[in-house]
């Protein structure tokens, strides 16, 4: 079943361009994640007539489209109604040169015939301004020069200029690659450059796959989702972005509309703890440079729960009113108010995701006593916060309450620190702690513990149910088999599945009820299910969730349980953490899988 958000992602950790099935790019920020939509025709309405790159093929039949194995290097194959059939080839360059990464913001497209000499039209219509003009445009030698005022874009190419230039067809007897990107001559001819960045690209790529600790079952699916988080860090700086786009809406005709290109401190930390496991620690270290950078200008150390990915730069929240929106779903959101709001649980998130960089013994530096001291300022905020009221981890615009899971994290912050100061060898700061972490402890488990209900519920004021009280095994609040959790479990399971996927939370919020599946809960009640021992359960149900992802084996933030339709920005990391996760509880071991146990 074909859906608007069969798309694919092609990037290199500093911009990311999403195609659609017949190639067309129809979303690229640059220069870089966070940065003005050049192609911006995903959210352009119904039938856009710009902001898209394509290679439209004359008399087009049939599509099919794959990325090169364990690669980011997307393949698009058209064939026409007389059995002519060609290739694009998209990926943006990144490898090691000249000792350091080289990963310009850049797209490369190779477009070679296959049988036949196809007819096409080469269309490259760049937009400004969030939509609202059209860049100037001259012409060179061998290239065009998009510009505005804040930007110029060439496209250096070896295919015929003319045609490319007035979007006239022209027979494709000859491969022919084009350049996107900064304004800048080559360094050689355009199709020496071209195969050599794809023959490194993929080198790169395969050679960090074959890095992966995978688990014996589900690898494809693995791969192509810890390649997917990749491509979601922006390198520069470590921050890992919640996904590639904004405003595609959570639920069809909804203004649950956000902008997504920035990073959740909360987000970030299972992406981090996903990477890991998969033994790609680099994440890990270069978040951790980011976080720290987050910290030494957050005075005190309070903290946003999210920021840019230049985390000193402002990200006020406005509507475009230029683009119609996502099938023109309106509104197009840029920035997000998310960042004004108050978020207890970020504490725990940040001491949380840099508490292995002390017992790491992989990693060439790991953590001492000065990033101890520097996650103290935040136990501080959280031991100071985490009985007061906050927005929570949905964000609640319109309300704020004491809620559990924000407290739980605090708990888990607290009692991170602890176990850090005890490896550290600071016994009396181990003991301050671990004092303050048993303390609300006792006080979570009094006030957010409903004996009625025997579960736990969303905040102390409310008996809501709230799908993130499954993660409280994963931050080691209580055990899974714990009488307290496992009423949780089943009360969650009661009241938010529908049609075999779970839901947020069972309360309206600033704008009603949810109507869509939140993935990623999803996964945590996978997750559950097989910590409590429910494992065939959790199979099975992991098995519908992967049966969701779309024909290249991605996922968005929701899922339409009713007509396993996905809905949300995309690609969603959380969605794509949670895979990891749950297939790596899941799998067989490599031993059980390999003598057919």
């Amino acid at each position: 079943m074909t859906q608007p958000l069969d798309l694919a992602p092609v990037g290199n950790g500093i911009i990311a361009g999403l195609f659609d099935r017949r190639g067309r790019c129809s979303w690229l920020c640059w220069p870089r994640f966070d940065g003005d939509p050049i192609f911006c025709s995903l959210l352009g309405g119904e039938d856009p007539q710009d902001g898209f790159m394509e290679c439209e093929m004359v008399g087009l039949k049939r599509t099919h489209q794959a990325y090169r194995r364990n690669t980011a290097v997307l393949e698009t194959e058209l064939e026409d109604d007389k059995g002519n059939r060609l290739r694009i080839t998209d990926f943006a360059p990144r490898f090691r040169r000249y000792g350091r990464n080289f990963r310009p913001p850049m797209l490369v497209r190779r477009i070679e015939p296959l049988s036949g000499t196809p007819l096409i039209r080469l269309l490259i219509r760049p937009r400004a301004h969030w939509g609202r003009d059209k860049p100037a445009r001259r012409s060179g030698s061998n290239h065009l020069r998009f510009f505005s005022d804040e930007a110029a874009l060439r496209i250096t190419t070896d295919a015929p200029l003319a045609c490319l230039a007035e979007e006239a067809p022209f027979l494709l007897d000859q491969p022919v690659t084009l350049l996107l990107g900064p304004d800048e001559t080559a360094s050689d001819s355009v199709d020496t450059l071209g195969l050599d960045f794809l023959r490194e690209t993929e080198t790169y790529w395969l050679d960090w796959t074959r890095g992966l600790h995978l688990p014996f079952e589900w690898q494809e699916a693995v791969i192509r989702a810890a390649i997917t988080l990749k491509l979601c860090i922006f390198e520069e700086t470590g921050a890992v972005v919640a996904a590639l786009t904004t405003s595609i809406p959570e639920a069809p005709n909804t203004e649950r509309n956000w902008d997504y290109r920035y990073c959740w401190l909360r987000d970030a930390l299972f992406t981090v703890q996903a990477l890991n496991r998969l033994g790609a620690t680099r994440t890990m270290e270069d978040y951790i440079r980011y976080v720290t950078n987050v910290v030494a200008i957050s005075p005190g150390g309070v903290l946003k729960p999210c920021y840019p990915l230049v985390p000193s730069l402002p990200m006020p929240e406005r509507i475009e009113e230029h683009l119609p929106g996502f099938l023109g779903m309106g509104p197009v959101r840029v920035g997000n108010q998310a960042a004004e709001q108050v978020q207890n649980d970020v504490y725990g998130s940040v001491i949380m995701a840099a508490a292995q960089m002390f017992f790491d013994k992989r990693l060439p530096r790991p953590a001492g006593e000065s990033l101890f001291r520097l996650l103290e300022t935040l136990g501080e905020q959280a031991e100071a916060r985490a009985l007061t009221p906050d927005a929570g981890i949905w964000e609640y615009r319109e309300r704020a309450r004491i809620h559990t899971f924000s407290a739980a994290m605090c708990w888990a912050g607290m009692a991170r620190l602890a176990g850090i100061a005890k490896h550290l060898g600071l016994p009396d700061r181990a003991e301050r702690w671990a004092k303050s972490a048993r303390k609300l402890h006792a006080v979570i488990c009094e006030r957010a513990f409903r004996p009625h209900l025997g579960a736990f519920v969303e905040s102390f004021e409310s008996d809501g149910m709230d799908a993130a009280l499954l993660l409280l095994p994963e931050i080691g609040f209580l055990p899974a088999t714990d009488p307290r959790f496992l009423g949780t479990l089943d009360l969650i399971g009661r009241r938010l599945m529908h049609n075999g996927f779970l839901y947020r939370y069972d309360m309206a919020d600033d704008f009603g009820k949810p109507e869509t599946a939140f993935l990623v809960c999803s996964f945590w009640y996978v997750d559950a299910l097989a910590a409590a021992g429910r494992t065939e359960e959790a199979r099975a149900m992991f098995g519908s969730i992967i049966s969701c992802r779309n024909h290249l084996g991605l996922l968005a933030e929701d899922l339409d349980p009713t007509r396993n339709r996905l809905w949300g920005n995309f690609p969603q990391t959380y969605s794509h953490v949670g895979l990891i996760l749950s297939a790596m509880r899941l799998s067989r071991s490599w031993e059980h899988g390999l003598w057919g146990g």
